[in-house]
């Protein structure tokens, strides 16, 4: 089993990665000392894959677990079923030294974090992650939240989990879209951070898609240590950590302007990736190469990266004026220096974010 540990202090914890685990989680769980109340929260497209077996492991530890479940869809991560999962706990009776297990991808993780942080002001909660893309990003470091109509994540905390358990046994049940999905967040670390990632992805192409054992481990774990070390200097995004939001000014935007119906976030991401790339480029912080090799890599996994011609820049422009990452009306954004390192940068210039959004269509 590979570990990696979230360095936090007293709020620190382990990320486990192994294959086959999700039946063992009950006795992983036991040396935490939780109360013997404990809930699932989960969609049903997961828990029929996988409920059974977390709820036997949680019995046969001596846990009595309860299971709610909520719609699958980004379009219901709100404030309305946060609202109908604390209903739900109150009803339940969990107490303070009671744990949730987040089962399921990004969309599950988000709000059983934010739930677990505002229940009898904080109660454990235990991320168990069954998507490419919560094993590598959403499921580490702490961000918790909901969307609002006016803008995605606007609403959470920063609140650690006790434990991240990584099966990748269930990626073998992922849909081929939602497994992209993830892919992208892994470029977006080889781009900030690692440029031995960028071009493992590239090379090693056919053995990911296969999902090669090997290789996925890889992916997964070395994913993992930045986002990790990222974390461990800069728990609630003073600075460094705001590097892991590369992409994701742009794609916010666009996963807003279609009521994230239309986009998964990877793919939401994919595109933010390249028109950020390309106004780096524009902004003479990067090589044009960069740009084109972001977007001949993303493109080589079937991810798009073009904005669709009926999303305007105008309302992509204004949409972004009220990302959390804006400072006092002014936009933020990651931009590439080359691969393996990005700035952070505030960018005033509103034609040349419009000439990026532009052009993403053909670098």
């Amino acid at each position: 089993m590979e570990r990696i540990r979230v360095d936090l202090g007293e709020r620190s914890y382990d990320i486990t990665i192994s294959s086959g685990i999700l039946s063992d989680l009950g006795t992983a769980l036991k040396e935490f000392r939780f109360s013997k109340k404990a809930a699932i929260i989960s969609n049903p497209t997961v828990y029929n894959l996988y409920g059974m077996t977390v709820l036997e492991s949680l019995k046969e530890a001596d846990f009595e677990p309860s299971v709610i479940l909520i719609p699958d869809g980004e379009e219901y991560k709100d404030y309305l079923w946060s609202y109908y999962i604390l209903t739900e706990l109150l009803r339940l009776k969990l107490d303070r030294r009671s744990c949730l297990i987040a089962l399921g991808g990004g969309v599950i993780g988000d709000i059983t974090g934010l739930v677990a942080s505002l229940y009898m002001r904080g109660i454990d909660f235990i991320q168990v992650p069954t998507t490419l893309l919560a094993q590598v990003d959403s499921s580490v470091g702490g961000k918790t939240g909901v969307n609002h109509h006016l803008g995605k994540n606007m609403i959470g905390t920063f609140y650690q989990p006790r434990l991240v358990r990584i099966d990748i046994d269930t990626l073998k049940t992922l849909p081929q879209r939602e497994f992209l999905c993830g892919i992208a967040e892994i470029v977006k670390y080889g781009v900030i951070w690692d440029e031995g990632l960028f071009n493992f992805l590239r090379e090693k192409r056919e053995e990911i898609l296969s999902q090669d054992n090997d290789a996925l481990k890889f992916i997964i774990k070395r994913s993992c240590e930045i986002k990790a070390e990222v974390v461990s200097r800069d728990e609630r995004e003073a600075g460094l950590r705001a590097i892991l939001n590369f992409g994701h000014t742009v794609g916010h935007a666009i996963e807003t302007l279609t009521g994230y119906r239309s986009y998964l976030h990877g793919e939401a991401v994919s595109i933010g990736m390249v028109a950020e790339a390309r106004l780096a480029a524009i902004l003479g912080i990067t090589d044009r190469e960069v740009a084109t090799g972001l977007s001949s890599l993303l493109n080589s996994y079937g991810l798009p990266v073009s904005i669709p011609p009926d999303i305007k820049d105008s309302d992509i422009l204004s949409t972004m004026e009220i990302d959390k990452k804006a400072l006092a009306g002014r936009l933020r954004f990651i931009l590439p220096e080359r691969i393996g390192k990005v700035r952070i940068e505030e960018v005033t210039d509103s034609d040349r974010i419009k000439k990026s959004l532009i052009c993403s269509t053909g670098l």
